[in-house]
């Protein structure tokens, strides 16, 4: 009879403006979220129109003690019990990340526990496994309001980069356009509600890139093209859901034709599998439009529950937790440094000796 293996790690996320801290327990496979706990920032920074990197790194060294304490109380277990300690650290803002990162190594010293350092964006690309089964291997697109790319998820720690935004990231081109309107802070959403009641045809947008071979994407042209229609004349109510729809509709046409082309390169011994993560995966009309993609090419499109498509601490657990339990802990995690920048695809497992190098990035 099999061995029960089970893994309680403590998450932690300080990546950019949600302060989240989360434990969960993973036991053969299977991810139980025990306790999960988000404190957002979007007050702190909606009169800016976006996210101030000074603001938010405070913001998390008020707070981040609190958030963790009270992850940990309503999970019902002690410091004592957790198996290991995990923290975003990196890609993301760096006065953040260095907040979270300090937080969990102190936690790891305090108890004598193992920290994990997480790849954000590998936090992002297990999330689906929060929910369901989702087995290795699967293509993934991570859309949000920093990055925007095709991913080969081959395995825990086996990541292939096939194409990615070489200007700006889709969720950067909402925030932009909301902006631009005077629609709101965070601007994702914001577009999404008031393009419900636009006409998507309304405005001729700009598709950049979808004439170019390959898997790469743009959406500086489309924030352009947006901005010389604002600057024309004064909009209406509706002129401005019709732009919204428009422009929602431009994005998730680039979006889908991407992901058209790259399940048609994508090899997997059974079923197909395209999840789709980040902030951006919670639009409804680019789930849509993913899921007519996934269905030509007989593939099954897998997204994290709404709440675990922005940014959260119990993906952040889970990414510790699988490494844990394949036992991928570097002994020398502890020396490890923030980095403001860490493609997903050069996150090998934990057990490589790059992790703990601190070469790169910000000490902490």
């Amino acid at each position: 009879m099999r061995a029960m293996t089970s893994h309680t790690v403590l998450g932690i996320e300080t990546s950019c403006d949600e302060t989240a801290a989360a434990v969960l327990r993973l036991e053969n496979g299977r991810a139980t979220i025990l306790s999960e706990i988000v404190r957002s920032q979007v007050e702190a920074h909606a009169p800016y129109g976006g996210v101030v990197p000074e603001i938010a790194a405070r913001a998390h060294a008020d707070i981040a003690d609190q958030i963790v304490a009270a992850a940990i109380e309503e999970s019902g277990l002690s410091l004592s019990e957790l198996d290991g300690i995990a923290a975003t650290s990196g890609p993301g803002l760096i006065g953040g990340v260095m907040v979270g990162m300090m937080t969990g190594k102190a936690l790891a010293l305090a108890s004598g526990k193992p920290f994990l350092p997480v790849n954000h964006l590998e936090g992002h690309a297990l999330s689906p496994r929060l929910a369901e089964d989702c087995p290795f291997p699967y293509l993934l697109l991570l859309v949000s309001g920093g990055h925007c790319q095709f991913i080969e998820v081959r395995g825990l720690g086996r990541y292939r980069r096939l194409g990615t935004t070489i200007d700006d990231a889709a969720g950067e081109a909402f925030d932009k356009l909301a902006k631009l309107l005077g629609l709101g802070f965070p601007g994702g959403p914001a577009v999404e509600r008031n393009a419900a009641g636009g006409d998507p045809k309304r405005y001729k947008l700009p598709r950049p890139l979808m004439d170019r071979d390959g898997l790469d994407m743009s959406f500086a042209g489309l924030k352009t093209a947006a901005a010389r229609i604002i600057e024309a004349g004064e909009l209406s109510e509706q002129d401005k859901s019709d732009l919204c729809a428009s422009y929602q509709a431009a994005i998730a046409d680039c979006l889908t034709q991407r992901a058209d082309r790259a399940l048609g390169m994508f090899e997997a011994d059974g079923e197909k599998r395209l999840v789709v993560a980040g902030g951006v995966a919670a639009n409804q009309a680019i789930r849509t439009s993913l899921e007519e993609a996934a269905s030509r090419h007989c593939a099954r499109l897998i997204a994290p529950p709404l709440r675990h498509c922005t940014d959260n601490a119990a993906m952040i657990a889970l990414a510790g937790a699988e490494h844990l339990a394949v036992g991928q802990v570097n002994g020398d995690a502890m020396s490890f440094s923030a980095r403001p920048r860490w493609p997903l695809d050069e996150a090998s497992a934990l057990s490589d000796p790059a992790y703990g190098g601190g070469k790169r990035g910000a000490k902490a």
